[in-house]
């Protein structure tokens, strides 16, 4: 697969990026401990650094600025070269009168980042098939990548919200999109199918919604750049079932926000557990290396396992492996940290999400979320093939194609 990295020449060896990172609420500050510690180790192999810069964002911004987020941090998030993210949501905020709540300021890192396009890939690991609710015959071959607008639709439109009128209370949400809204991430969607498998399904409600109907037809007007890829267009209610009769079908799906919302996190279930999946958030702005994003798990911020050390470190070490090769150009890194996961899989390593769903656990090592971090950096470390020097393959990887 071809990813949208950097199209400048690559990258040079003994860089030191300057990264904004956000351990947010309940299970995140422990994964993206683990994340860290993965991509120190994949610096050292590929002869790069980082610079980290610790911000609040969430209930625990709540906790000590009385805001989700500072314009300061948001300033901060713009000037790194990307930004990894835990989790955020705290239960002593989740009243829904609430005027203050830690998922505001995730609408507002999207909103003040140009964030338009949410990227989540979802592939099965052979060994976890067995872990899956779907059936193992129908996961022989999904791997797909779900693109979801990001920046626009209902969570954005205005008006919104809600009044008295004179049959009681009344409420109101706007459904809004631009034709530039829609044509950059229907672009980039192409752009990704191309580098792929070479198919696109758009995912709309075009026999109802007004907004659907734009969006078939922008979706039309972008495929005659797109000859070699091969469209479909299918309603989100029969795409939602044809994501568990047949998984393997897709592999470029392309939606608006709200639709991208809810079936990005029904296809996680095929992956076995939540804790597996990661993301990518990107917008149009270029660094010195690569797409500017922001990069976390799909998970929340699980707050009744918190602190614990058992949650799922896997999600948010490969959305530092999105990272380092969409934002950061390295190429080589990203992938040595994805075959790291799947050798540490492979050699039986499961967190206890993993494991309650196999039942038989007899030649496994379950570990915690520390323990699993460990386990992919010692793979990594001890890869034989890990290593490519930065004038040679890596530097070709990172310039081998994508979006420009």
């Amino acid at each position: 697969m071809t990813d949208p990295a950097n199209s400048a020449g690559g990258v040079s060896a003994g860089t030191t990026y300057n990264l904004v990172f956000v351990p947010g609420d309940g299970i995140g500050p422990e994964v993206i401990a683990a994340g860290r510690r993965v991509l120190e180790a994949a610096g050292r192999l590929h002869d790069f650094d980082f610079r980290w810069h610790e911000i609040l964002i969430g209930g625990v911004a709540i906790d000590a600025y009385g805001v989700p987020m500072r314009d300061e941090d948001l300033a901060a998030c713009a000037a790194a070269d990307a930004v990894y993210f835990g989790a955020i949501g705290d239960p002593k905020y989740d009243d829904p009168k609430a005027k203050v709540r830690p998922e505001q300021a995730l609408l507002a890192l999207r909103k003040g980042l140009g964030l338009y396009a949410n990227l989540r890939p979802v592939s099965v690991q052979p060994v976890l098939r067995a872990s899956s609710p779907v059936r193992e015959s129908l996961l022989e071959g999904v791997d797909m990548m779900i693109v979801r607008e990001l920046t626009g639709g209902l969570y954005f439109g205005k008006p919104s919200g809600q009044t008295d009128g004179p049959n009681g209370r009344e409420v109101v949400d706007t459904l809004a999109y631009t034709e530039h809204e829609i044509r950059r991430v229907v672009k980039l969607a192409f752009e990704l199918a191309r580098g792929r498998r070479k198919k696109l399904t758009s995912v709309d409600k075009a026999n109802v919604l007004s907004s659907s109907r734009l969006w078939r037809t922008i979706v039309e007007e972008v495929k005659v750049d797109y000859p070699d890829v091969t469209l479909e267009h299918r309603l989100v209610d029969a795409c939602a079932m044809t994501l568990i009769q047949r998984p393997a079908v897709f592999d470029v799906m392309v939606t608006e926000n709200l639709f991208g919302d809810i079936l990005s996190d029904e296809a996680s279930v095929l992956a076995g557990s939540l804790g597996m999946l990661p993301s990518a958030s990107i917008g149009e702005k270029r660094t010195a290396h690569g797409l500017h994003g922001l990069y976390e798990p799909i998970h929340g911020s699980a707050p009744d396992i918190a602190g614990k050390d058992i949650a799922n470190p896997i999600a948010a070490i490969l959305s530092g492996a999105m990272l380092l090769r969409w934002s950061l150009g390295q190429i080589a890194a990203a992938e040595a940290i994805e075959r790291a996961v799947t050798a540490v899989l492979a050699d039986g390593y499961r967190t206890s999400d993993l494991l309650s769903t196999t039942g038989d656990a007899t030649g496994l090592k379950p570990v915690g979320t520390q323990a699993m971090g460990d386990a992919v950096v010692a793979a990594l470390e001890s890869s034989g093939h890990a290593r490519i020097p930065a004038e040679g393959g890596e530097r070709a990887a990172a310039s081998s194609g994508g979006v420009r």
